[in-house]
């Protein structure tokens, strides 16, 4: 992928998803912009095509422009955390800063998931007696029930859903369309929306979106962010809630419950199962619990 429209979907996650301010995104838009006309520089544009010494070299440049070593410090951690969301999101299929010490940096830890009784208690926060309510139900629904990324969710055409085979065919980074399960309670309010609600909000501005805003444009990421956001306060969930916090929760559960690693990566799309295995890290205390749950000799 391009590096300019990749830095454009970070800065619209930092945005959207993690609520950062207008001068925090521009801090990170400035530094970014640096290492990618560097790289430009350099005769690159593509993501993929960045290589450890192009990464090197950059920090080399930026401590023989004399700057602070506080100033390196940021805009290298900018270029680590963008190099990780590329990685996360599938948009490229190895980290740009791999191997490289770029100075000191803890090691990151999984994002927020939700345990089964908090998913099931957001789950339940939007009414399905009332049009926006059966739409936002269906959508937290069908998000956390085949694990997709929110602009899978966004993009969503009605033919994209086979309620039959109990299938979703989003179409993922790269412009690449897989095939996600489609769990009964998502399918079963799937097709009550289809029914009840969406031909009341759909009109010639619709097309073939699936989920419609009150206006019936299509549904923007940063509206379901709102959604989702005033859905967990109302669910009494105490923990910050961004629709990526429920595809992380698919995937740990799916794990918890014995999923296979492989089948999991098919699920969430990823290009690679390193990508998949960050979810296979457990804390010392999980393991403590597990152990003295199933172990006989434990107690």
């Amino acid at each position: 992928m391009e590096l300019n429209p990749a830095l454009t979907e970070y800065l619209a996650h930092l945005s959207a998803e993690r609520g950062l301010s207008g001068n925090t995104l521009d801090a990170y838009r400035r530094d970014l912009n640096q290492f990618i006309q560097f790289i430009r520089d350099r005769g690159i544009d593509d993501a993929q095509d960045v290589c450890k010494d192009d990464v090197i070299a950059f920090v080399v440049a930026l401590r023989r422009r004399g700057l602070a070593a506080a100033t390196i410090g940021r805009r290298v951690t900018s270029l680590r955390m963008f190099s990780h969301f590329l990685v996360s999101e599938d948009l490229i299929n190895h980290d740009l800063t791999a191997g490289i010490d770029l100075g000191r940096s803890p090691q990151r830890p999984l994002p927020p998931t939700l345990t089964i009784a908090e998913i099931d208690s957001l789950l339940s926060a939007p009414s399905p007696d009332t049009v926006l309510g059966l739409r936002d139900r269906a959508m937290l629904e069908l998000m956390y029930g085949s694990g997709l990324r929110v602009s899978e969710l966004m993009t969503l055409k009605t033919t994209d859903v086979d309620l039959t085979a109990r299938l979703v065919r989003p179409f993922g980074k790269r412009s690449k369309e897989r095939q996600a399960p489609l769990g009964d309670s998502a399918a079963d309010l799937l097709m009550r929306y289809l029914a009840e609600a969406r031909p009341s909000l759909a009109n010639s501005a619709s097309a073939t979106a699936l989920f419609l805003g009150e206006r019936g444009e299509p549904m923007t990421r940063a509206h379901f962010w709102g959604s989702i956001k005033r859905y967990a306060e109302q669910a009494g969930i105490r923990k910050r809630v961004t629709p990526h916090t429920l595809r992380h929760s698919f995937a740990t559960h799916l794990l918890a419950g014995g999923a296979d690693v492989r089948a999991i990566q098919e699920m969430l799309g990823h290009a690679s199962v390193q990508t998949t295995q960050r979810y296979t890290r457990v804390d010392v205390s999980r393991l403590r619990e597990a152990y003295d749950r199933a172990h006989p000799r434990a107690k």
